[in-house]
């Protein structure tokens, strides 16, 4: 783990003259800020026809356990209509906030996260990620990301912080139900705008679904058929997110980088084929995302090469891993972030 109080972390600059800037200009003369409306056209329609042909087949199949495998597929293509929702709110797709909006909004009523609330804490990880008073996404809970928030756990979570390492993939099964929950307590809370439309986005279609699969399905057959559903997309999700900030370096209180080294310190890309970045949205060349948030997601592979030589003339470490070293790393880190409550005990982690 690369050390942030390195020389080449501490120096910030910034202005027309600053590091970032030659990146970005290396960046727009290889045309890759341009937007891939194409891509993105025919990636909508691919999910909405796997959302169309899943739904064909939960009414085929009917009252039967193969619809587990329904199941399955119906949270590979919600995941899939996430990634799309996350590219809209980076206004990845148009330049306009209002048509990124209305594809985000869409994409949001049929995976049942609030698309308004997700862009909010989002925005505010970019701002800051890693950062330990600043970044949402490492304040949770169950789960420590340093041996100092480890030792502010109480009661359960300080249990769960204990056997975190272990129990991360588990935990991942309700990743998919927290998100949905978080943005209806928003709501309640009076955090959004709009909060009739947001209301109806949140609502209307999670009534729908239930409605179908009960309508469908016996009630024993229903209820696991929605666990194996909502636990699997939120595995889905929580491995395509976790590989990219977790056991990277923590900004403590106080510190400051310039915008280059505050990303690509903090970040991890998992290498791969182009596979990767389809089952992984485009989110594991996250350097180069975090970096360039607004870059549609094809063009991040093209992006990635210049991105690297960039730090490697000027001496910013760059990480990357495949996707099993990736998790290795994550549950090592993990692991070290909650030893300080397993005194006396001696569990261990392969």
């Amino acid at each position: 783990m690369t050390s942030l109080s390195d020389p080449a972390t501490r120096v910030p600059r910034s202005g027309p003259g600053s590091d970032f800037a030659r990146l970005t200009r290396e960046v727009k003369e290889a045309g890759l800020l341009d937007r891939r409306r194409g891509y993105y056209a025919a990636r909508i329609l691919i999910n909405v026809l796997l959302l169309a042909a899943s739904g064909l087949l939960f009414v085929l199949v009917g009252e039967s356990w193969w619809q587990l495998l329904t199941a399955v597929l119906l949270a590979v293509v919600f995941t899939q209509f996430a990634f799309i929702g996350h590219d809209a709110g980076h206004r990845q797709i148009f330049r306009s906030h209002r048509h990124n909006d209305i594809v985000g909004h869409l994409h949001g009523g049929v995976t049942g996260i609030s698309y308004q609330w997700w862009v909010g804490k989002h925005t505010r990880h970019h701002a800051n990620p890693n950062h330990e008073d600043h970044d949402p996404d490492i304040e949770i809970h169950a789960i420590a990301f340093s041996r100092e928030q480890a030792g502010e756990k109480q009661g359960l979570y300080r249990w769960i912080t204990k056997y975190q390492a272990f129990l991360f993939f588990p935990l991942l099964l309700a990743e998919a139900v927290v998100l949905r929950i978080s943005g209806l307590q928003a709501l309640w809370r009076g955090e959004l705008k709009r909060p009739w439309r947001e209301a109806a986005l949140q609502l209307l279609p999670a009534a729908a679904y239930l409605a179908a699969v009960f309508l469908v399905l016996s009630p024993l057959k229903a209820v696991v058929f929605i666990a194996v559903h909502q636990g699997l997309m939120g595995v889905y999700l929580g491995c395509s997110f976790a590989p990219n900030h977790k056991g990277m370096p923590i900004i403590a209180k106080g510190q400051r980088l310039d915008h280059l080294r505050k990303q690509v310190l903090t970040s991890r890309n998992v290498t791969g084929g182009r596979w990767v970045d389809a089952l992984l949205g485009g989110l594991n060349h996250q350097i180069e995302h975090h970096l360039f948030p607004h870059m549609p997601r094809p063009n991040l592979r093209r992006a990635q090469p210049i991105v690297e030589d960039f730090c490697a003339r000027h001496g910013i470490p760059y990480s990357k891993a495949s996707m099993r070293d990736s998790y290795a790393e994550v549950l090592r880190h993990l692991h070290d972030a909650g030893a300080p409550l397993r005194s006396g005990h001696h569990a261990s982690l392969s």
